[in-house]
């Protein structure tokens, strides 16, 4: 059985939580590690205890170097008490350091996989401190076996021509866990139109970009309360001065908190007719190539996607012929798009999402028994022989083609 050491950036996280459950699922043992942002007693995993190394802050870099470093330093006495893991997989840039620092802890060649499914703005930067940061993700990341990402785009734009990653790379999409195969129910649901003739639009998961929280202010008072916003998960409230105070002065805008991911999808996705796979965080660059978990989410549940067109969301439904593409983010360019929506024209957009495989939204368990057996491939692999380029821009012949 496959043992595996997981470092998390976030343990509050609940994507932290799907993926070991991934890995429990797919027949591996998991010791999961990191640090935690804030309380979050829907992450936590049942049988599982994790191992804190301190608490960050989000939207604070340097606070979170500092952490690193007392984490780091302190590493060999957090894994007192752990077996030496056939795997370690960092997830994030922050957790490769630890990752590293975990390996001479272990004493041995324990392999690492690089999972990286955002790509910072600071390592984006054609300046100094960009170059040094890419400098240092290519230097810890010299010797890791696998690379795990979640979109196409992030391989074509950043790891390919920027990233000093030489390792092979594994897409891993952020499609809904679904562990019960025995329970009998229709992949998409039948969505009906609105019978008070309001229609809502939900934006869940990790809630952190401002500018769609103005456009969907500006655009449900335009319509005068013919769409409603429905707001579910984690705000990042480094990014808004008052999220909470400007949801409650919003007469068309409801927040109502976080959720427990994937146990209570079905539930909240069935209260929405459209799912909001927009984001505007760090635009032009990370929002923009990413695809994101409420994408799946939302079609899993016959729930129309609403993606702004440039995006490589909005590619991934152009070339399956699905939802609804957004010409600009202005208020005025959204109530063009969905202003003359009906009954007829949203069961149509909805009925073209139950066209597609299974597969393109679900995780099953056999794929997670297939994740496990790759990673335990990964174990018997020779490690990488050939040192990476850490110039600004190498080439990664690693990646997808």
């Amino acid at each position: 059985m496959l043992q595996v050491l997981y470092f998390a950036q976030d343990l509050a996280d609940p994507a932290v939580r799907r993926r070991v459950l991934m890995l429990l699922a797919g027949g591996a043992r998991v010791k999961l590690a990191g640090f935690r942002r804030d309380a979050n007693p829907l992450a936590a995993i049942e049988g599982i205890e994790p191992i804190e190394l301190g608490t960050t802050h989000d939207g604070r870099f340097v606070q979170r170097i500092g952490a690193i470093a007392k984490g780091c330093f302190s590493l060999r006495q957090a894994l007192r008490n752990v077996e030496r893991p056939d795997l370690i997989i960092a997830r994030n840039l922050d957790m490769l350091a630890i990752a590293k620092k975990a390996v001479s802890v272990f004493g041995g060649d324990v392999p690492i996989v690089y999972e990286c499914l955002d790509i910072h703005r600071l390592l984006l930067r054609p300046d100094i401190a960009g170059k040094t940061l890419r400098a240092s993700e290519g230097f810890l990341g010299r010797d890791a076996r696998l690379l795990i990402t979640s979109s196409p785009a992030f391989v074509e734009h950043y790891f390919r021509p920027l990233s000093g990653i030489s390792a092979p790379t594994m897409m891993l999409e952020n499609k809904v866990l679904e562990l019960n195969e025995t329970m009998v129910r229709p992949l998409v649901p039948a969505a009906s139109p609105p019978k008070d003739g309001r229609w809502r639009i939900g934006w869940f998961g990790a809630l952190r970009c401002r500018k769609s929280l103005a456009l969907l202010s500006a655009f449900s008072r335009k319509m005068e309360g013919r769409f409603e916003i429905v707001l579910r998960g984690r705000p990042a409230y480094s990014q808004f001065d008052d999220f909470e105070g400007f949801v409650r002065d919003e007469p068309f805008m409801q927040f109502h908190g976080p959720y427990r991911s994937p146990e209570e999808l079905s539930d909240i996705y069935s209260d929405v007719h459209f799912t909001w796979a927009i984001d505007f965080f760090e635009e032009g660059q990370n929002s923009k190539w990413l695809l994101p978990n409420r994408l799946y989410e939302g079609c899993r549940f016959g729930r129309v996607p609403i993606a702004l067109r440039g995006t490589e969301t909005a590619r991934f439904l152009a070339i399956r012929g699905l939802g609804m593409l957004l010409d600009e983010a202005e208020p005025e360019a959204l109530a063009a798009l969905l202003g003359s929506i009906d009954p007829e024209r949203y069961i149509e957009a909805s009925g073209r999402i139950a066209t597609c495989a299974t597969d393109t939204w679900i995780f099953s368990r056999s794929d997670c028994e297939s994740l496990v057996r790759r990673l335990s491939a990964v174990t018997a692999e020779a490690p990488p022989r050939i040192a990476p380029n850490l110039s600004p821009t190498p080439q990664n012949e690693g990646g997808l083609s």
